[in-house]
């Protein structure tokens, strides 16, 4: 709860009990009198506290207004000017406990409603056994370096991203990926910040520091969303507008049908826009904090806006719809030549076995030991190739240019796809094309997404014109965009017509962050960690896990329903009763009350926007969420 608006419900509900103790208790005569008007001290007292109230508010209204915003603040300083002027401080007390007690109620349930996103924060690992000199010493995780050696006990929290390099054991990793059952790590295994050791005691070396690692970057990007403002005021104020007109004119005919303008202060009472205030802010904390649940980060409440109207969605190709892990894809030998397919790939694997490239590891990651001949004489040329001898062979693996013959004799078959050519003795003997594998999940993502959304789909890409059309036929996209520049990415999106935006980008490269920026709404895949695009983007998908994008549209769109629900629900209270009160039934002292039950009626509908949608095969939360 904010402190200041602690101190305001506080100071409101003293000044109310020293009014009761000097009318009821004390039975305090007027401390001075101006003609026919007396002022007791708790008149005083509470019209004082009132006054300060209302030029906080109409300080507040003055922001929003050079802002740009219109909203119902001007209804609550109209009811308290309405109870001073009439003199009914006990009416103007129930007010002023109605607004600040509404304002300490909603941080309440801002703060039940982001506690998960909080808790990243509270267990967020700050000391590390560290092994110097054959013992173990206590350190801060800041004081890690790499290449340091810790020791992570059974049911530890592993401090920093590392290597496995002692132990056998099984680590908890489902609040970085989801995975619901422990993975077993062995020496050389890579360790993910924040995961929990099992019953093993393992010794890992540190290979990021505990600024980099995948927990302190979740973490960051927590006290990131943290930081930015949840009110949302686009949907109070639409609201807002209309809400204060028909307030006003019950109030003014109220007036003039009665002719005694306490009938007007009655209606202004019970006219009070604090649900109005509270349900759209706590329901979109609400919907942040399910998000997090589902491993989504949202930065700020208008993304939800966005994301539950969104009508176009734009995808980056390469690790964001595909894995960006190449397979091979064909094998295709020169023509006439006496090499197979087989011994193609086997004499190309041998030489590249030593190599980091993307395309080397490929390379070897799907081959089996048959195929692995002993190579000898390994020179590799950077940016161009692998050659050395194998089996008394010239082998040169790499670019076309790196592998053709001088002499300019042999035909050279070229293709447009991902590929490696091949030479043996000098004379060229074929190629082997790769393509990106597609995730398993993008296509049944994006048939979700049309479902959710009635959306469009595109697909930017820098690839190819050949590969980004395969996957996209694979993946029942039509609007492929290929070869684009990061600019002309840019350009794509905020060439989109304004009856299809919004307008949602999803990438995970550095080469995405200006796309992301320039999106209406930017989603990073940030399971890998921290990167330009997690950065410039609104929301982040924590785990490796494309359809988590479905899951978002579908929390939002559950949110914004909640919160549309909510805030109609208590306008049409608030009217209700602003009809009777139009009539005298009821005193400003009640309505006041009642509108405080309105509050706490607002308060617990937003709060059901932290549960998780029904109906999962139509809004597309995954059922195996936990």
């Amino acid at each position: 709860m904010s402190f200041k608006r602690q101190w305001k419900f506080f100071c409101v509900l003293a000044i109310g009990i020293i009014a009761l103790i000097c009318q009821f208790g004390l039975k305090t005569k007027s401390l001075f009198q101006l003609g026919s008007l007396q002022f007791p001290i708790q008149t005083i007292l509470m019209d004082l506290v009132g006054i300060i109230m209302a030029y906080s508010l109409i300080t507040e209204i003055v922001g929003d207004f050079k802002s740009g915003r219109y909203g119902v603040d001007i209804l609550a300083v109209i009811a308290v000017v309405s109870t001073i002027l009439i003199g009914d401080i006990w009416a103007e007390w129930m007010i002023l406990v109605m607004m600040t007690g509404g304002q300490a109620l909603e941080d309440y349930a801002t703060g039940q409603a982001d506690k998960e996103l909080r808790s990243l924060l509270n267990n967020s690992p700050t000391i590390a056994n560290k092994i110097s000199n054959q013992k173990i010493i206590s350190v801060n995780v800041e004081q890690l370096a790499i290449g340091d050696h810790i020791l992570i006990k059974p049911g530890e929290q592993v401090p920093v991203d590392g290597k496995v390099i002692k132990g056998e054991s099984s680590f908890d990793q489902s609040s970085l990926t989801g995975e619901s059952v422990p993975v077993a790590k062995n020496p050389g295994d890579q360790l993910m910040s924040g995961s929990i050791n099992g019953n093993v005691a393992v010794e890992m070396a540190v290979t990021k520091k505990a600024s980099d690692s995948e927990y302190q970057t979740i973490v960051s990007l927590v006290k990131s969303s943290q930081a930015q403002p949840a009110k949302f005021v686009k949907m109070a104020d639409r609201y807002a507008v209309p809400f204060t007109i028909i307030s006003l004119v019950i109030g003014i005919a109220a007036w003039i049908h009665s002719g005694n303008p306490i009938n007007f202060a009655e209606v202004m009472v019970v006219a009070s826009p604090c649900p109005l205030l509270i349900a759209a802010p706590v329901a979109l904390v609400s919907g942040m904090s399910s998000m997090s649940k589902h491993h989504i980060i949202v930065k700020s409440g208008p993304t939800l806006e966005k994301l539950a109207s969104a009508k176009t969605f734009a995808f980056d190709k390469t690790g964001t719809l595909t894995e960006n892990q190449l397979v091979i894809d064909e094998i295709i030998p020169a023509d006439n030549s006496s090499y197979s397919a087989e011994t193609l790939q086997s004499y190309a694997t041998s030489v590249e076995q030593q190599s980091s490239h993307i395309i080397a590891n490929s390379l070897v990651r799907v081959a089996d030991n048959r195929l692995l001949k002993p190579a000898t004489q390994i020179k590799e040329s950077t940016g161009q190739g692998v050659s050395g001898i194998v089996e008394n062979h010239l082998v040169k693996v790499g670019k076309l240019s790196y592998i053709k013959p001088e002499d300019n004799s042999q035909k050279v078959q070229e293709t447009n796809a991902t590929a490696i050519y091949i030479s043996i003795d000098n004379k060229y003997a074929g190629y082997i094309t790769f393509k990106d594998q597609v995730r398993p999940e993008s296509a049944q993502t994006i048939k979700r997404l049309r479902r959710q959304s009635n959306a469009h789909i595109m697909m930017l890409t820098g690839d190819h014109k050949d590969v980004a059309t395969k996957i996209g036929k694979a993946l029942n996209v039509k609007d492929i965009r290929y070869e684009l520049l990061p600019a002309e990415k840019i350009a794509a999106i905020k060439n989109v017509k304004k009856e299809n935006r919004p307008v949602v980008m999803t990438g995970d490269g550095i080469n995405d962050a200006p796309s992301l920026s320039a999106a209406d709404v930017g989603i990073a895949m940030g399971a890998k960690g921290a990167s330009a695009a997690s950065e410039s983007a609104d929301a982040i998908i924590m785990v490796n896990d494309l359809s988590k994008i479905n899951d978002a549209v579908a929390i939002s769109k559950h949110t914004m329903k909640v919160a549309n629900i909510d805030v109609l629900t208590a306008i049409t209270i608030v009217i209700i009763i602003e009809l009777i009160a139009f009539t005298g039934a009821i005193p400003a002292f009640w309505g006041a009350i009642l509108q405080e039950v309105v509050d706490m009626i607002s308060i617990s509908l937003a709060l059901l926007a932290k549960t998780t949608p029904t109906n999962p095969e139509q809004t597309g939360i995954s059922k195996t969420t936990n």
